[in-house]
Parts: C-alpha cells; sequence; structure tokens
C-alpha cells in the first residue's frame, strides 16, 4: 500500500531529490543566472574556442594574402607605367624628324581637265603651228620664241573657242622663249599654276597641238637634265630631256609634274633623221629659266616675266 501524505515517494524518487532537483534549478535569491556557456561541458567548450581560434587565424591569413596581393599588383601597375613613360619619353627624345608629306599625284584624266583650259593654239600667217600657256590671269601667253619669230601676223584660238591676234610682249632668241599678249580674251581666263624643278625618273606630261591636233597629251619620264641641244635658230643649253611624244606643233606648249604645275616649255625635239619625226627625245625650258630670262622688247614693250 502506497505511503500518504507528506511521506509519500514521488516516482520512485529518492527521498530529497525534490528539494535538491529545486535548489540546482533555482539560482540563489541575488545571484545571476549562469550565462549558457557555463552550462556547456567543458570538453565540449575547449572544442568550440579551438573552431573559433581556426577561424580566426584563416580570416587573418586571408586579408594578409589579399594585402600582399593588392601591394604585388600595385607595384607592377607602376612599374609598368613608368616603364612606358620612360620608353615614350626615350622614343621622343630619339625620334626623327617625319619627312614633309608629297602631294598626291593626280590621275592623267584629272590633270589634263585642270590644265587644258590654259592650252592655246598658235599659227602665224606665215603659216608657223605652235602651242602656249596662259601664265597670268591677265592672259599673257608663254611660248616658244621660233613659232613666232619668222614673222607675220600672229593669231591664238584658247580652249573655249575664242580666237584673237596677239602680239609679241617679250621674247629671247637665246633661251627660246616669249611671251604674247592677246587683243581680246575669253570670258573665263585660267592661268596654269607654274611649278618648280624637276628630277631625272620623275613622271610628266605634255600637252599640246602636235601636227595641229588640239590638246594632245602624252606622258612620260625626265630622262636627263641640264641638256645642251643644237636647233635651227642655234644651240640651247640647261634643258630638261624627257620622253613624252612630242612633235611639231608641240613647241610652246607645258611640260607638267604629276601635280599638274607648270615645270618647262616644250622647245625642241631630237631629230636624227631629220624627218622632224620624234624619235624619243624631246627637250624644255625649265619654267625658272623661262620667267627669269631675259626676255628683250619684241613687236611691242611688253611685261616682263
Amino acid at each position: 500500500m502506497e505511503p500518504a501524505g507528506a511521506e509519500r515517494l514521488r516516482g520512485f524518487r529518492a527521498p530529497g531529490a525534490d528539494v535538491a532537483a529545486g535548489s540546482a534549478s533555482s539560482p540563489a535569491q541575488g545571484q545571476p543566472e549562469r550565462s549558457e556557456s557555463a552550462q556547456v561541458p567543458a570538453t565540449d567548450r575547449g572544442d568550440q574556442f579551438t573552431r573559433l581560434g581556426h577561424g580566426w587565424r584563416w580570416a587573418v591569413s586571408t586579408a594578409a594574402v589579399l594585402v600582399v596581393a593588392v601591394v604585388i599588383i600595385a607595384a607592377l601597375a607602376f612599374k609598368l607605367g613608368s616603364g612606358s613613360a620612360t620608353s615614350a619619353n626615350r622614343a621622343s627624345a630619339t625620334a626623327t624628324p617625319t619627312p614633309a608629306a608629297t602631294a598626291t599625284p593626280l590621275p592623267v584624266t584629272d590633270l589634263y581637265r585642270q590644265v587644258v583650259p590654259s592650252v592655246v593654239l598658235i599659227t602665224t600667217s606665215k603659216g608657223s603651228l605652235g602651242s602656249g600657256v596662259i601664265v597670268t590671269d591677265t592672259g599673257t601667253v608663254l611660248t616658244a620664241n621660233h613659232v613666232v619669230s619668222g614673222g607675220g601676223g600672229i593669231s591664238i584660238l584658247f580652249a573655249d573657242g575664242t580666237k584673237t591676234a596677239a602680239t609679241i610682249a617679250a621674247a629671247n632668241p637665246k633661251i627660246d622663249i616669249a611671251a604674247l599678249v592677246p587683243k581680246k580674251l575669253p570670258e573665263v581666263v585660267v592661268p596654269a599654276i607654274l611649278g618648280g624643278g624637276v628630277a631625272v625618273g620623275s613622271d610628266v606630261v605634255a600637252i599640246g597641238n602636235p601636227l595641229g591636233l588640239r590638246d594632245s597629251t602624252t606622258t612620260g619620264v625626265v630622262s636627263g637634265l641640264n641638256r645642251t641641244t643644237e636647233t635651227k635658230v642655234g644651240a640651247l643649253s640647261g634643258l630638261i630631256q624627257f620622253d613624252a611624244a612630242v612633235n611639231p606643233g608641240s613647241s610652246g606648249g607645258p611640260l607638267l609634274n604629276t601635280q599638274g604645275l607648270v615645270v618647262g616649255v616644250v622647245v625642241s625635239i631630237a631629230d636624227p633623221g631629220e624627218d622632224e619625226a620624234f624619235a624619243g627625245i624631246g627637250f624644255a625650258v625649265p619654267i625658272g629659266t623661262a620667267l627669269g630670262g631675259d626676255l628683250g622688247p619684241g613687236q611691242g614693250r611688253g611685261p616682263r616675266l
């Protein structure tokens, strides 16, 4: 029979177990409750601290590696930047000057369209035939002196079809150059652009009226410089030798470089067979000589070119 009253054993507990349990589960009055970690067994707490210690060391190691990597990257970037700047400075200090760009050669078709308005056909009442080129905005025409030196009336036919009489403004038989002044000008005067010197091997273009074929255009190269040749009017020297095809009627026409600048005035061809046939050698007075020569008065005193 179960005991009754206060002495009754509850759940087969030992006497005083309830009091011990109550004392263990309830803190003494005025004492703080123990932290949760305090309730962790010692062995568990050691493992926990060990894990925390390893995590802290790993974080520190990772941070250190990142710092070192950043420092290395920064150092490399600085070194590369300094090296590039040094190389650039060295390059700029040792670079040779870039040669000045040369003018782009014009296709012959474009060159022809540009210059042909400046080329004229010259005839005389004595039967002479030749070419000329307008060299001033007032219409002065430069030509070979032997084209107009035989006398008779001089006639000029401009590219637009305008035909007019002309007079000799100045002439120099020694270099076979003459300047003509037309009595009438075309509605639009197109003077050619005068150039400078040429070199052996330079491409050249000749425009003129060989055998009366108006505005014929041929191409070639400069074959030689400072040449001398014998002509019907005497020896001519300091000439440009070229191989662009020219024939009787081409005399007085312009010799052009590949930019369309007048570099010479055609005055003669080599004629070994004495048949006035082109033998592959033509001669021109350099434009500097033609303009700077002593052009004496012709049938009327005109401007010195």
